[in-house]
């Protein structure tokens, strides 16, 4: 087993959080009690135990006699309650709830007041719950008057001991039947298992006080249950009660001689007739008096604790299960001491060895191993003949007979955990101090060192270098003191609970542990003989305070006391014991040299006189060394040393400064008196022997003087100050320390110095580890990289960067080149066989977060805090830049070391991000986008997003992706097609900082919460973990070493493990996922939240089969997608060359159609299944040739015949469907909606509803908005909806037609035609593009071409012309004559394009950009065809790989573009060049429009900027000189989201721009004002509702807000904005209808953390916040009166709560466990359906479920009035998912309900409540996804997931449908009066008006 020894507050939860042992080992007894000392064992001599009094006896039933259930004299708090239990048949009390502090029943009330107890055993008859943590503190009353707590949970890990707590591991069986398979033989650590049984624990209280702390026993003072568990009784007796003998047998055997007695009846469990106790139930007695046999042999003797007694049968062998020896050999091994024979000494061994397997320590031995050694140990008969073997482990338990057949208990540990145990050795740290770097000392023998290293301390041998750890710490060592023979090592810890360990220094062993109360030890000093030690730190209120212990009987196993302490306000830097007289001592500080006593208990202290040298500030002291006999023991020198460079020689004796000296520096030194001029030498320490001195200085200077300081006889210089300096006991060596973190030590007799130890001044940030020359790298805080050799682990190369700071670093897999990143965002590679810069990149401003070389050495990657991502080519020695990517790497997801990850065979690079919800896989040679997958839907239960962590590649035949994430998970995924195969949780507390995988596929290794894990990849076992710790911060970086037979970990230090697992005989075999991962859960069932690159792949039939795949942001599908064919392919690049051209534009076809050489190539990636070519220009003179070939259908309207004359390209078009690095590329929102089959409109004019307004702005859409300012035209997209707003009063128009989200709008010139397009709608092949007559809103013409979504459209100067452009996956271009609306021309191009516009100069030129190229088209006109040629230029070099995102024309022949990296370039069109360039953002630009000399940016940092652009006119002239200082930065404004669209006038001086928040701004420049004109939900809106008078309505959305607007002008009032959750649900107050603006205007609304809120709309603010729910809500209702909230929640809960007080009046639990989706309040008269109230109101749940009730509020009253259940079909066949359930009642009908959905049928059901039964149907098309009543006319609306509305008048069934949503339709809600009528699709609202009733 592992030893985790770990310290913990006292807290009423038990947990301990502070850290353990590093390492593994065995604990062998109990810490910090010593384990040898000569005592009695339990109940072989008893202690004195008091007698309790007569009330007490036989036995006391405590919850019966503190009347628990009154809670008078008993407190509860949290989720405790009484129920009844049918197995039980009686009441048990209930205590549950995740914070045990925070829910259990305490007894007494307060803890003031005592229990007083006094029987010796305590009864607890409990269960623990399923799956759940518990937790029990006892508070016990000692004999001495001090109180000790005794605890036992689940929660607890290995026992520990404090002088005033005991914890205790309790460790959960498993009921019969179940220990047989899988689940219930895993280790019993943690939680209960499922089928735990009721338990009757015994604890023997007095023994356990003698035991464990040696103290005696008074009585019970209170008890504390704290969840989760179920509780029956307590009870304390005298006797021993065996719940399995009756009443007869106990007469028959006279068990009461023996103090054993049955049962009493109020406290026994049932147990049916013809069973037994025993196999039922759990009794478990501790300590226990031990077992008669052997530990591998239990035999069951007798069914109870009446041992010996003849109740039962002969003995009869019983072997254990796996599960039951686990359990005891764990509560033996952590917990038990050993029991032994009566009239013996003790034969215990030591306390706990708390150590590593280190040479020279211990070795850990297996837990199998221990069970055997235990049982061979001697032992001897006692009084009653019984065995004192300790085989049961201290634990009584009972065998349960299973069958006629036994099972031999054989050890199968191999099988059921990870091997060898342990699989890690801690072999070397590399580090030194960590709080200090003052303490180090020589060991007495000469031959080793022992110095701290944060929590380690660590013992050097100077001659091997070999280390051995002492480990226990939980935080940094801050002192350390030998005592006189170097015997006992005493070690402080830092921090606010500062504890001292105490350790035998041979052997490692831990004797003493003890709180020091002082907030933080600065020094210790022991005295020689080491009985006593002596302590300085400071207080909680930062007072010195001095303490004294006296340890001298630690050694033999006794505690440490307090001697004396004293608080004292002067400083104190060192201080001594003097080792003459250990009740002495000496300290030194600022302005004091003092001199301590400790006298009858009262430490005392003196100050001597020091004159004119009172203001020096003292720094260390010395005894003199030597003793004459002559002389008294007392009559010492002293020598105090200063900063200033004085040494003071005090007498002792006399208490006086006998000499001062002063050493100075230089020709200076000597013994000077203290009036020499000049500065002296600031010394740190000093140590003396009897024949010199040694001081260390500041000044970097170890110096050796003669005693009386004549000269300098020998003298070392270091690089940093001294720290400390310390003689060796022969005197023949000088051991220093330096504030730069070194070690070393002078040899006197060679004058030689040995470094013994180089470290990091600061926490270590990452390394990297080269396997060619076994040589480690590593940067730090400290500025510095460092290069070490592993096979000793010395300094090789040390670089200090002054001004920045290291933050990443990558070895070269094959060359002596190293690569480093820094913090300014700069990287640079190194030689080191030169030891020189090689090249620097500058790609980076910000962070370098990440850095590695691709495992061939061909490339390597960087990127940085700003997301971008950098390739560079590795070829040659000195790297260049081959590609970078803007915005690709999360910002948000934190620096690691690891942070991009290359596949073992470096065709792959993955990292997080573009978010830190999203992986993705790119092509690493390439950086093409291959895979992205969402992290935060893979989980569907979570409540939380989850995010993605540190990503690493499993070895190449596994093909799996590995993903740690912040919900403590780590995901294992297919790389290439991104499904989850399987998914290990819990990994650590915290998230997983740093995870690698070994190269043979087996072990993983993780890191977190300051411990590192080995797990077995493929989890095979029970416990496939082994934990390790030693690291007091956390670990920032863990790997394997090339050869696998190491593991680094660092942090705060370097450590190197020996890896002890046998490597592979052979590497494994290439093997795909099981076909069993695929039906584990949560692995095929769960969706797939990935998105995928949409390649066309050639199957063995030669037909295309394509899997187009959405965006990894977008909802998940519901099946998860087939694996790819093949791996992507490789693209190449290849040009197009042309000779002889005339112009710079050509329409050869041979060219095209011959393919010339070099013309192109086919590239393949090794499968012979897929190849790609792709034609490229890669030089501005260079020319690729497009022109139309063949038509392909395309049409005015649909019905228009396709046979007409088309024109488009023979080029290939690009298989490579992968989403640009663009957020200008629009991308649809993913649904699942489809269209409906068949649609009922109403007759025209006979329409009931009329649309009246829409809420919302799509910013989703790109260029989704046009404005022109001369006529005023206004419109914007909302869904599918065009909307036409007039800016002066308000009032909408809305052309509908599109079925699908609109992506783009393009007005004509003149503002009398606009264009729309949307995506395709189901079944059609192409997506529609409508023309619209902006006069009259008619729609004119719809075109069909593109395949998938249109990017953007623009007409030409003239009008004449509407060019398209197809989106990345579509990658056309086509051009349509206005008049006809014919197509005129089409052109594949082989690459993504992202915006287009056409020139305002000339109707012929019109230009695009994309991929790193401007494309510069021509339309040329020969007869009645239309040719169009296409001259290619790449973007400027300086400007690396980017992608062109926006364009606009200028002035003069002059054209705009902007990148995704943020600059803006300025393009002759004259001449076809780009000219000039600047930096105009820190992110993408994705919109441009220019006016005159002002030129307005819009990018993804949510800016926009107005730009002075007067100049360039004249750098145009320069051409590629140009540079960009005179442009301008005249105005930037910030808004609340990335720009997408915008228009302004011709002057820029005004205009309207829109937001991906849903937002369009109105900006004025030149008032520097930017104002809200449209708003909206940018996610999906969850509720609507109506004020009472109509006037307003209020919606809350997913985005967290909740949002008032004026129904009169469709303006948003009043927004209330929730971070980090989402609100679920809202209702407005009902009140009379009174003027807006009273004070009674409120809505209340229910959000995803269990949270209520009530705001005021008058008064803008939240009057209430309440947190009745411990999930989501899902639905939330006013009573009819206004005076009680119902909220109903995910669980299924319904709480009625007040809103006045806020308090919880009633939680009705008849619908738990389905989520509540409809709560709604009606009045009814007082007596009506024969029950009391004047309110009805039901609950519907998506189970199927409604429940109405009857309300009296002011009676407290809610009564049960029906219940309602309806059928549905076993599983929905066509459905994704299942409809809701949807209930209201009928306002025309009083007394009945209308029902919707998922059933037998498609209809709506009315019920009611009278006659108890269905009294109407009405078919509905599908099933129905939202429901509303009008409460005015006999309407019902209903909607659809089909993107449907119906209006449904009854009873006649007359149905009208009505479309305008491009989703489904999931609310619909009438208004009060029933004249108005809100529906939500998406972030869509739609506001309707009934024009007839």
């Amino acid at each position: 087993m592992r030893a985790t020894l770990r310290l913990g507050g006292h807290g009423d939860n038990g947990v301990s959080t502070g850290q353990g042992t590093l390492g593994r080992g065995c604990v062998n007894g109990v810490p910090g009690t010593g384990g040898n000392r000569g005592r009695p064992c339990g109940g072989t001599v008893p202690p004195p135990i008091p007698v309790p009094a007569a009330w007490q006896r036989p036995y006391l039933n405590i919850f019966k006699h503190f009347r628990v259930e009154e809670w008078k004299r008993s407190a509860r708090e949290g989720d405790v309650a009484a129920l009844t239990d049918a197995r039980l048949k009686g009441t048990v009390y209930r205590i549950r709830g995740s914070i045990p502090a925070s829910n259990y029943l305490q007894l007494p009330r307060t803890g003031t007041q005592s229990l007083g107890l006094a029987g010796r055993y305590l009864y607890l008859l409990f269960r623990p719950m399923p799956r759940k943590h518990f937790v029990v503190h006892l508070d016990v009353a000692t004999q001495e008057n001090q109180v000790v707590r005794i605890s036992f949970s689940t929660l607890f890990k290995e026992f520990k001991s404090t002088a005033t707590w005991l914890q205790f591991p309790f460790l959960c069986g498993a009921a019969e039947g179940s220990l047989g398979d899988g689940a219930a033989r895993r280790d019993l650590m943690g939680a209960a298992p499922a089928d735990v049984r009721w338990t009757c624990l015994v604890l023997d209280l007095p023994s356990i006080l003698s035991l464990y702390l040696s103290r005696r026993y008074s009585h019970l003072k209170s008890v504390k249950l704290c969840s989760n568990l179920l509780v029956k009784n307590l009870c304390t007796s005298d006797l021993v009660f065996d719940p399995g003998v009756t009443f007869s047998e106990a007469r028959r055997a006279d068990l009461a001689c023996r103090g054993v007695a049955p049962m009493p009846r109020e406290m026994a469990f049932p147990v049916p007739r013809g069973q037994k106790w025993h196999d039922l139930y759990d009794y478990i007695r501790f300590p226990s008096e031990g077992s008669k046999l052997s530990y591998d042999s239990i035999q069951k003797i007798c069914p109870g604790p009446a041992a010996g007694g003849q109740v039962s049968k002969d003995p009869q062998p019983v072997t254990l299960t796996k599960a039951v020896r686990d359990r005891l050999s764990l509560i033996h091994q952590i917990t038990s001491p050993k029991a032994m024979p009566r009239r013996r000494p003790v034969i215990t061994r030591s306390i706990p060895e708390v150590h590593l397997t280190a040479p020279g320590s211990p070795a850990a031995v297996p837990s199998g191993d221990q069970e055997l050694e235990k049982t061979q140990r001697p032992h001897s008969a006692g009084d009653i003949g019984q065995s004192a073997a300790v085989g049961d482990g201290g634990i009584h338990v009972y065998a349960h007979q299973r069958s006629e057949r036994t099972i031999r208990a054989t050890h199968t540990g191999s099988e059921e955990r990870l091997l060898p145990d342990p699989i890690l050795k801690l072999r070397m740290i590399i580090g030194f101090g960590g709080c200090s770097t003052k303490w180090a000392l020589w060991t007495r023998n000469n031959a080793a060192v022992v110095y701290p290293c944060h929590a380690v301390i660590v013992t050097l041998q100077i001659q091997t270098g070999e280390q051995r750890f002492f480990i226990g710490h939980t935080d940094k060592v801050s002192a350390l003191a030998f005592n006189g023979n170097s015997t006992l090592l005493a070690s402080a810890q830092a921090g606010p609970l500062s504890v001292v360990r105490l350790w035998d220094f041979p052997t490692g062993t831990c004797l003493s542990v003890f709180k020091t109360h002082v907030c933080s030890l600065l020094s210790l000093s022991f005295s020689y003989s080491g009985a006593v030690l002596c302590g300085v730190g400071k207080d909680g209120h930062g007072k010195t305070l001095v303490v004294v212990w006296n340890a001298a009987q630690v050694t033999r196993g006794g505690e440490v006391a307090v001697l004396a302490k004293a608080h004292t306000d002067v400083d104190i830097q060192a201080l001594k014991i003097a080792f003459f007289d250990d009740t002495r001592m000496v300290s030194c500080g600022r302005d004091n040299i003092r001199l301590w006593r400790v006298r009858s208990g009262a430490l005392r202290s003196c100050p001597i006189n020091l004159g004119e040298y009172h203001s020096l500030e003292f720094t260390d002291l010395a005894f003199e060394e030597g003793h004459a006999a002559e002389r008294e023991p007392e009559d010492r020198m002293l020598f105090v040393c200063s900063k200033s460079g004085h040494v003071l020689e005090v007498d002792y004796k006399n208490v006086c400064v006998r000499t001062v000296r002063r050493l100075l520096p230089a020709e200076s030194r000597g013994c000077q008196r203290q009036d020499k001029a000049g500065p002296g030498i600031a010394i740190n320490s000093i140590s003396f022997s009897s024949t010199f001195c040694a001081t260390g200085s500041e000044d970097g200077y170890l110096r050796l003087w003669p005693l009386d300081f004549s000269a300098v006889v020998l003298e070392a210089e270091h690089e940093a100050p001294v720290s400390s300096v310390c003689i060796s006991p022969d005197s023949r060596k000088v051991l220093c320390t330096t504030a730069a973190g070194n070690v070393g030590y002078l040899d006197i007799q060679s004058q030689g110095y040995n470094t013994l130890m180089r470290s990091h001044e600061d926490s270590v940030l990452a390394f990297s580890v080269e396997g060619i020359w076994k040589q480690m790298a590593t940067v730090s805080q400290d500025n510095t990289i460092r290069v070490w050799d592993l096979a000793s682990m010395q300094q090789l190369y040390d670089f200090t960067a002054a001004d920045e700071m290291p933050c990443a670093v990558a070895f070269h897999p094959t060359q002596r080149v190293l690569a480093c990143g820094f913090d300014s965002g700069m990287v640079r590679t190194f030689s080191l066989a030169a030891s020189n810069l090689l090249v620097e990149h500058k790609q980076h401003r910000t962070v370098i977060t990440g850095l590695t070389f691709s495992p061939d050495g061909n490339f390597m990657f960087s990127c940085c805090l700003q997301g971008t991502l950098a390739l560079y080519s590795c070829m040659a020695q000195k790297s260049h830049v081959l590609r970078v990517l803007g915005n690709v790497v999360a910002r948000d997801a934190g620096s690691g070391p690891d942070a991009l990850v290359v596949s073992g065979d470096s065709r792959l690079l993955a990292f997080v991000g573009p978010s830190k919800y999203v992986v993705t896989v790119m092509e690493a040679c390439s950086l093409d986008e291959l895979l992205r997958v969402d992290i935060s839907i893979l989980d569907l239960n979570s409540t939380a997003l989850d995010s993605a962590v540190r990503v690493c590649f499993a070895s190449a035949p596994r093909g799996e992706l590995l993903v740690s994430t912040s919900s403590n998970k780590i995901l294992v995924l297919d790389a290439k097609t991104g499904r989850l195969v399987r998914e290990v949780s819990p990994v650590h507390k915290l998230s997983c900082s740093s995870l690698a995988l070994s190269k043979d596929g087996r072990y993983l290794l993780t890191a977190g919460d300051k411990v590192i894990k080995v797990w077995d990849y493929r989890m095979r076992f029970a416990v496939n973990f082994q934990v390790y710790i030693g690291h007091s911060e956390p670990v920032r970086q863990v790997a394997f070493t090339p050869d696998q037979r190491h593991v680094i970990s660092v942090g705060d230090a370097i450590f190197l493990w020996d890896f002890l697992a046998l490597p592979a005989e052979r590497s494994p075999r290439a093997e795909a996922p099981s076909s069993e991962s695929a039906l584990l859960p949560g692995a095929g069932q769960r969706r797939s939240g990935f998105s995928c690159v949409g390649r066309s792949w050639r199957n063995d039939l030669g037909e295309g089969s394509s899997e187009k795949l959405k965006d990894a942001s977008e909802t998940p599908r519901q099946t998860v997608p087939l694996p790819l064919l093949s791996s992507p392919p490789c693209l190449d690049v290849s040009s197009v060359h042309q000779a002889g051209c005339q112009s710079i534009f050509s329409e050869s076809d041979k060219e095209e159609e011959a393919g010339l050489p070099g013309s192109s190539r086919m590239v393949a990636n090794g499968d012979k299944d897929a190849s790609v070519r792709v034609v490229e220009s890669v030089r501005s003179e260079e020319l690729l040739v497009v022109r139309p070939k063949v038509g392909r259908e395309s049409s005015r309207s649909p019905g228009e015949s396709a046979n007409e004359p088309r024109k488009e390209t023979k080029s290939p078009k690009s298989q490579c469907s992968v989403r640009p690095d663009s957020y200008r590329h629009f991308t649809p929102r993913f649904k699942a909606s489809v269209l409906p089959q068949n649609l009922l409109s109403p007759p025209a004019g006979s329409e009931v509803l009329k649309l009246k307004g829409v809420i919302g702005y799509n910013g989703n859409g790109r260029g989704n908005m046009v404005w022109n300012p001369d006529t005023g035209f206004f419109a914007y997209t909302c869904g599918c909806v065009i909307v036409v707003e007039d800016l002066h009063s308000g009032s909408q128009n809305h052309w509908l037609g599109h079925t699908e989200e609109i992506s783009t709008l393009a007005l004509s010139h003149d503002a009398q035609v606009l264009a729309s397009a949307s995506g395709r709608r189901s079944g059609d092949s192409h997506c529609q593009i409508r023309i619209w007559n902006v006069q009259d809103g008619v729609c004119t013409a719809s075109l069909f071409h593109h395949e998938t979504q249109v990017q953007a459209m623009a007409f030409s100067r003239d009008d004449r012309f509407l060019v398209t452009l197809g989106d990345y996956s579509d990658q056309t271009i086509a051009l349509w004559n206005t008049y006809t609306y014919k197509l005129i021309s089409s052109t594949c191009i082989s690459e993504p394009v992202h915006d287009v516009a056409f020139s305002p100069f000339s109707h012929r030129d019109l230009a695009c950009v994309g991929k790193g190229a401007m494309m510069f088209w021509l339309l040329e006109q020969q007869g009645a065809d239309v040719n169009l040629k296409v001259h290619r230029v790449p973007a400027p070099d300086v400007l690396g790989p980017v992608e062109l995102t926006s364009l606009c024309y200028g002035d003069d022949g002059l054209l705009y573009s902007g990148t995704n990296s943020g600059q803006i370039c300025v393009w002759d069109t004259e001449t076809n060049c780009c000219f000039m360039t600047w930096e105009a953002d820190e992110g993408e630009i994705g919109v441009l429009v220019c006016g005159r000399d002002r030129l307005v940016s819009g990018s993804n940092t949510k800016r926009i900027r107005l730009w002075a652009v007067a100049a360039v006119q004249e750098l145009r002239l320069k051409g590629a000189d140009a540079r960009s200082s005179s442009v301008l930065l005249e105005h930037e404004i910030t808004l609340d989201g990335t720009i997408v669209s915008a228009a302004f006038d011709d002057s820029l001086e005004m205009g309207i721009v829109g937001t991906t928040a849903g937002t369009l701004w109105y900006i004025n420049w030149t008032e520097s004002t930017s104002i809200r004109l449209i708003s909206g939900h940018k996610n999906k809106v969850t509720e609507v509702c109506f004020s009472p008078d109509e006037t307003h309505c209020a919606t809350c959305g997913e985005d967290g807000s909740v949002r008032i607007w004026s129904l009169g002008s469709m303006e948003l009032v009043v927004q209330f904005q929730v971070l980090n959750q989402s609100c679920q649900c809202l209702a407005w107050k009902p009140h009379p209808v009174v003027a807006w603006g009273a004070e009674s205007q409120h809505v209340v609304a229910g959000y995803s953390d269990g949270t209520i809120r009530i705001f005021s709309i008058s008064r803008t603010e939240m009057e209430l916040k309440m947190h009745p729910h411990a999930v989501a809500l899902t639905a939330i209702a006013y009573s009819t009166d206004g005076e009680m909230i119902l909220s109903g929640g995910k669980d299924g809960l319904v709480v009625v709560s007040s809103p006045r007080t806020g308090m919880t009046i009633h939680i009705l639990a008849e619908h738990k466990g389905s989520p509540i989706t409809v709560l709604q309040c009606t009045r009814k008269q007082y007596w009506d359906f024969g029950v009391e109230g004047g309110e009805l109101w039901l609950a519907t749940s998506s189970d199927r479920r409604v429940s109405v009730w009857a309300s009296d509020w002011l009676k407290d009253k809610c009564e049960l009035l029906d219940w309602l259940s309806f059928p549905a079909p076993a599983g929905p066949e066509g459905l994704g998912s299942l409809p809701p359930s949807l209930a209201a009642f009928c306002p025309w009908e009083p007394g009945t309900l209308v029902y919707v959905g998922f059933g037998m049928q498609k209809e709506a059901l009315f019920y009611s409540l009278r006659k108890k039964q269905v009294v109407e149907k009405i078919s509905l098309p599908y099933f129905a996804t939202s429901l509303s009543l009008s409460p005015a006319a006999h309407f019902m609306a209903v909607g659809f997931s089909e993107q449907l509305l119906r209006l449904l008048r009854c009873p006649s069934s007359e149905a009208q449908d009505y479309a305008g949503h491009d989703d489904t339709v999931h609310l619909c809600r009438f208004a009060p009066s029933g004249r108005r009528l809100l529906t939500a699709s998406h972030s869509a609202v739609l506001l309707w008006e009934l024009t007839a009733s």
